[in-house]
Formats: C-alpha cells, structure tokens, sequence
C-alpha cells in the first residue's frame, strides 16, 4: 500500500467514532504503516474531505463507510491515480463485496495489506458517478422511506424490507418517458428504471442475463412495466425470490449510453443508496478504467 496514507471514515455523531476508526486500522499500524484518520461527521461534507486528501497529496485514500459514503468519495478521485481502499461499514456493502473484500472492516484492513491496486469501471448520471446502480422513479422512493425506517428502528435489513413493502403499497402510477439507449429512442410508461454498472449485486438475484451485458463492457438496463399497484406487489415478490426474468417480467437491454426524458423538470436520482434532486435530462454513461482501488490477494490455492 502506498504512502500517504489517509482514513476518510464518515463516522457520524458520537463520542468513541474515533476509537472505533482506530480499532478497525490498528493492522494497518501494526504493520508500520502512519495512516491520518479524518473523521467526516455529515454527509454533506463528503465531497469536500476527499478533495482535500487530494489535494494534501495523499497517495492511498481508505474510504471507511457504506456505499454512498464510498461513492462520494470515489467520485473525487476518480481519473486521479490515487489509491483507493475500503473499510465497509454500511448495511449491504455492495461495492465492498464486489472486490472481494471481508465484511468486517478490520478483517478488511488486513486485506488492503497485502492487496494489489487495479483499474474498475464506473457509471455517471449527469455528471455525477455511481459504483453500484443508479436509478428513476420508485426506486428513490424506496431510499427515501428505508431511511425513515431506518431513523425510527436502527439500520437492518428487515428494517429495509420492511419500508420497501409500505412503498409499494403506497404507489401511485407508472410516469411517461422518452429512453433513448445508444442513440435509438423509444417511448415507455414506466414506474422505474435501474441502471446496474456493477455485476454483484445482479449476481445475488440470479439475473445472470445482466451479469453478461455488464461483463461485456455495458450498463444493464432494466425498464419495469406499466404495473399498478397491486400488480406492483407481485413483481417485488418475484425479485425478491429470484422469480422475475428479463423479457417476461421487466425489459432489459446493455447500452454504454443512456438518456432519459420526463415530463417533470426535476426528479429524485438515486445512485449507490443516495438520494440526488436532478435537472432532466437525465444522461447515463459508462466510463471505463475511472478509479484505482485495492484489490484482496485471491486466496491461494490448495
């Protein structure tokens, strides 16, 4: 791992963050390494701390956080060159996993060790990056109320499931759009679309078809259908027993451009669990070789 060495840990409010940081990077110490834990108490000062370590000259930057912290983060010092690391403290820690890195960020730190720097690919919706998905209409709508769950019971999975069954319940209508995907446009009635950047997640869900266009060098784009809302109910329950196919259940097509037009001027974007007011139109992209990370040794073999 390279020096500098910085922590940026979005560590929120609390007296003992700070001990908790420096537990998780005390491998890294053992190690002889000097690493400066800067501890980022609001989100909204994200941005701003991983300008800073770049601009400080900081050779390795360890994100310690959950996907939107890390996100934020990369987006600064994505085309860099720095190193980025990640310690994952989030509910799901998609990004995290996808590298192969250990849920429990200590045994995280172990891995940056002896870990070995490569070049990923990332998404950008009107200028803005996303590791994991970005995404239109009801899928913000679900962040937003995860988040309220989340404030009243503490942050859980089953708090998050339990949120995304009250949306659904909840909505409305489909919204009519114009997706224009590689240059070709066509007209849709749609209550959301999610673009997947990153295989992993697709993965879990057994959308393999997605996987495949992801691996060949595209977004996976999914366009649900016109559903109402009681039909709406039975399409989350295929996703979420690993049901639903593509070209029966939702379309789906690879595009390494996306664009998106709505009626309504300003709409909520969700990108990597965050919530973002945007300007329409909305423009996607996949950039490739955008930020160096750490990567784990694979395990060696038997």
């Amino acid at each position: 791992m390279r020096e500098p060495i910085v922590v940026l840990a979005n560590a929120g409010s609390g007296k003992k963050s700070g001990e908790r940081i420096e537990h998780m990077i005390e491998p890294l110490r053992k190690a002889g390494l000097t690493p400066e834990v800067r501890l980022i108490r609001k989100g909204a000062q994200i941005p701003e701390a991983a300008r800073k370590a770049r601009a400080d000259g900081f050779a390795t930057v360890i994100a310690a956080g959950g996907d939107g912290t890390i996100c934020g983060i990369a987006s600064e010092l994505a085309g860099s060159g720095i190193a980025m690391g990640i310690l994952p403290l989030g509910t799901f820690n998609f990004f995290a996993r996808s590298l192969g890195l250990d849920n429990d960020p200590e045994t995280a730190a172990r891995q940056l060790l002896t870990g070995t720097e490569v070049v990923v690919s990332a998404g950008e919706v009107n200028g803005k990056l996303f590791l994991n998905n970005a995404s239109l209409g009801l899928y913000p709508a679900l962040l937003e109320q995860r988040e309220a769950a989340y404030a009243r019971w503490g942050r859980s999975r089953l708090a998050a499931y339990w949120s995304a069954l009250r949306t659904l319940a909840t909505y409305d209508r489909p919204s009519r759009m114009r997706v224009t995907l590689d240059g070709v446009a066509q007209d849709r009635r749609s209550p959301m679309v999610f673009i997947a950047q990153n295989a992993y997640q697709l993965e879990g869900y057994g959308m393999q078809e997605g996987v495949d266009l992801i691996r060949d060098g595209k977004l996976a784009v999914y366009i649900a259908p016109p559903l109402r809302r009681w039909q709406l109910l039975g399409f989350a329950l295929r996703m979420a027993t690993r049901m639903a196919r593509p070209y029966r259940d939702f379309t789906l097509v690879g595009a390494t451009e996306v664009q998106i037009e709505t009626r309504k001027r300003r709409r909520t974007v969700a990108r990597d669990g965050e919530r973002e007011k945007m300007a329409a139109p909305f423009a996607f992209r996949r950039l490739p070789q955008a930020l160096t990370v750490i990567v784990p040794q694979p395990p060696a073999e038997a």
